[in-house]
């Protein structure tokens, strides 16, 4: 996990479609330019489609889900008849148990397998449906990886979600690296110091709930605390930082730099926060003035801080929050 080691990118698992690949039901696809332009530049893709997975060609009859939106059936959209519940069920089951070490996933929205959420689900004997339904892939998807980052590709399009996700896979590699490095009492309160401001933005409370989980943790139990402090850190983080918490943040970091600023940088920094906390400008304008600042004055605990750079720069994602 050392900034000096040489990037490499993260694995994340996606909708074969959104890679531009012709496996939808009509043999089409549903590129998207985001994932493929600008994420592909960082993140390497495991294309997974789970109606071409379970058997059926492409183009074929479309599928919809249908009955109880825990436990729909997935049948034919215009022959009722044709069920294919049991091998769309049985192929995503088998699958997300070899998905390997991958750190993220993205989810066609509204698909009958990939919809992560507020799919429709239509009632058996007819009638309008209803937006309550999970696709059958992504259900068995989190369900067996509950701390996965998953997100859909039309959420990405709102700036906060977008940066939430990409954010939350970048911890979640960290996580893993943590895990395949050897957990100890030691490597989980560094890890903890150096997410510190980065879990205080999206929730103090969880932050220390977190710090009280490795208040005392023997080395023989290291496995369940890691365990629930995972569960707890993936949560909070999936929860959209306001303005309001990226601004305490903020504030907090500038106090290490209150001896080595004069009066007039001091009050930049100052105005470029409050300006930031109006809505003004973009969050990325006081994250790069603290930067600044602090290359010109290092300071050893502030320089670990994953909050500061939690992804790569050239993503851009901090420039529309």
């Amino acid at each position: 996990m050392s900034s000096k080691k040489p990037f490499e990118k993260i694995t994340v698992g996606i909708s074969s479609c959104l890679l531009g690949e012709n496996v939808r039901y009509d043999g089409g696809h549903k590129r998207d330019r985001f994932i493929t332009d600008t994420l592909s530049n960082y993140m390497v893709f495991k294309p997974i489609c789970p109606e071409m997975g379970s058997g059926m060609p492409t183009p074929r009859p479309p599928i919809r889900l249908v009955g109880n939106p825990e436990q729909p059936a997935v049948v034919g959209v215009d022959d009722p008849t044709m069920d294919v519940t049991h091998q769309v069920k049985s192929y995503s089951r088998r699958q997300v148990k070899q998905l390997g070490d991958i750190s993220g996933y993205i989810l066609k929205k509204d698909s009958p397998s990939c919809g992560m959420t507020r799919v429709k689900v239509y009632p058996v004997k007819g009638g309008a449906a209803e937006r309550k339904g999970i696709g059958i892939f992504a259900r068995a998807l989190m369900n067996q990886h509950p701390h996965l980052p998953v997100e859909e590709e039309g959420r990405l399009n709102d700036p906060v979600l977008r940066e939430n996700f990409v954010n939350r896979v970048f911890v979640y590699r960290h996580w893993q690296e943590l895990v395949s490095e050897g957990l100890t009492p030691a490597a989980l309160i560094e890890f903890h110091a150096r997410h510190k401001y980065l879990v205080m933005a999206h929730s103090q409370a969880a932050y220390k709930r977190m710090g009280q989980l490795l208040s005392h943790v023997p080395r023989q139990l290291v496995k369940p605390v890691s365990e629930s402090y995972i569960e707890e850190l993936m949560a909070a983080l999936k929860r959209p930082v306001s303005r309001k918490g990226h601004t305490n943040v903020l504030q907090h970091i500038m106090g290490y730099l209150k001896r080595n600023i004069d009066g007039e940088d001091k009050d930049e920094l100052v105005t470029s926060i409050e300006r930031y906390r109006q809505g003004e400008i973009p969050l990325v304008v006081p994250i790069t003035l603290l930067n600044h600042y602090f290359r010109r004055h290092p300071d050893p605990y502030i320089k670990k801080q994953v909050y500061l750079q939690p992804h790569p720069e050239k993503l851009g994602l901090r420039n529309d929050l």
